[in-house]
């Protein structure tokens, strides 16, 4: 399972979903999308939009820190 998690260092719910995803023991890579602009880019093409987080789990995309469909596909 490949996960991305694209955030910036100051946002709640980037911080929450992380913290999340730690917690299930679930490993995934984070991008810091204040100061990666190639990663910015990629997050803008997959979400069309730039607000943070945006949790890309095997190509399926979910913006925001939607638990349940975090679940759905972790699971």
């Amino acid at each position: 399972m490949e996960i991305k998690v694209y955030s910036t260092p100051t946002c709640p719910y980037c911080i929450q979903a992380k913290k999340y995803l730690e917690s299930k023991n679930v490993q995934f890579q984070e991008f810091d999308v204040s100061t990666d602009r190639e990663a910015a880019s990629e997050m803008i093409d997959k979400s069309g939009q730039r607000g943070v987080p945006v949790i890309d789990v095997n190509g399926e995309i979910i913006i925001g820190f939607d638990k349940g469909r975090l679940d759905s596909l972790i699971s």
